[in-house]
């Protein structure tokens, strides 16, 4: 599901043209063989079944683990967040950014939602990996998802353990219904517990779940921000967004695409995503699995993320709680998601030397 984040992109929507000059800062660089000891700074599209796929992989050696990114929404393009909250990550790890098909600057506005479906983007990213691990010459990748990204980690990891060495669940959806009904749940109570009139009012025209659109559950989330279920600390969105730009991590005129990517596959997936439970679809994995979950998480409720976490069966599996995170955690806590990263890297038996 979309995070919080989302907002510090689209509250530049309007100020887009101000700021175009700054957009050669984010210039695409072509793909080259490096040295082992050399930087990789790499922008490329990788055409897969009518969809021009980007990626973007960066790091200080090119001989270290290469661990690829997968966001949320569907549809929530967080590739500049990841980079402005994360980039610290690229001195430790090779590190793969993949906007899915859809999203950020792999939205086609002229492509057919039709092919946005959860079959379609497991068949994307092993075209994505198979692209990355023959180009980095690597056998497994350690996959880290956000939200819906890692149910599509998991999902991947399900079909094809053997091309996974590990994989990091950030807040995983487990069922979009089921969290959805239990975010409404909490908001109905807390907004009657504050006796907030507002939200009271609100939750009453949108009324209870299920919703036939992705519309009410937007309106949701919204509801969900207000207690800091979603992101938990206050950030400024607009500030983040400018020097976002400035540092080159995201276009002036990528915004508006990546607030149309996420409205688009929200709802071309929708209904197919109210059936969707990784309980049902991954109830065991032959590759290692941790969850981090945000002990104030609201909007992907954490306790049935470890609920489903208890029985799930994995060689090696730990879960990790942030105290002071809700669904955002890499944004809220980012020092300490980036440090429990390269530990939970450094536990797996055959991790590659770094």
């Amino acid at each position: 599901m979309t995070g919080g984040f989302c907002k510090s992109l689209a509250a530049l929507t309007s100020a887009t043209c101000l700021y175009a000059a700054l957009g050669a800062c984010a210039t695409m660089r072509p793909e080259a063989p490096s040295r082992a000891a050399d930087p990789i700074d790499v922008s490329t599209h990788i055409e897969v079944d009518g969809a021009r796929l980007y990626i973007e992989v960066r790091g200080d050696h090119a001989d270290a683990p290469l661990l690829v990114w997968l966001h949320g929404g569907p549809g929530g393009a967080e590739r500049p967040l990841f980079r402005y909250f994360n980039g610290d990550l690229e001195r430790r790890f090779l590190v793969a950014y993949y906007d899915q098909r859809g999203a950020g600057r792999s939205f086609d506005p002229k492509a057919s939602a039709a092919s946005l479906t959860i079959a379609r983007h497991i068949a994307d990213l092993d075209r994505v990996l198979e692209h990355l691990r023959s180009q980095y010459q690597r056998d497994r990748v350690l996959i880290i998802g956000h939200s819906w990204g890692a149910a599509l980690g998991m999902l991947y990891a399900r079909a094809h353990p053997e091309k996974v060495l590990g994989i990091v669940c950030v807040a995983p959806v487990v069922s979009f219904s089921e969290q959805i009904q239990r975010e409404y749940a909490y908001d109905l109570a807390e907004a009657t517990r504050r006796a907030d009139r507002r939200a009271l009012k609100e939750l009453r025209a949108i009324g209870p779940p299920p919703y036939s659109n992705p519309d009410p559950v937007i309106r949701l989330q919204r509801v969900t921000e207000l207690y800091h279920g979603v992101a938990f600390k206050r950030h400024n969105h607009t500030a983040i967004a400018l020097e976002g730009i400035v540092r080159g991590l995201v276009t002036p005129w990528e915004i508006v695409r990546i607030v149309r990517g996420m409205h688009q596959s929200l709802e071309a997936m929708h209904q197919e995503l109210l059936v969707f439970d990784l309980r049902r679809e991954v109830a065991s994995l032959d590759v290692p699995v941790f969850f981090f979950l945000g002990r104030y998480d609201r909007h992907v409720d954490a306790d049935l993320a470890a609920e489903y976490f208890e029985t799930l069966q994995t060689p090696k599996k730990r879960i990790i709680w942030f105290a002071q995170s809700a669904h955002d955690i890499p944004f809220d806590e980012p020092a300490a998601f980036n440090r429990r990263v390269i530990e939970t890297f450094t536990q797996l038996d055959d991790n590659p030397q770094y």
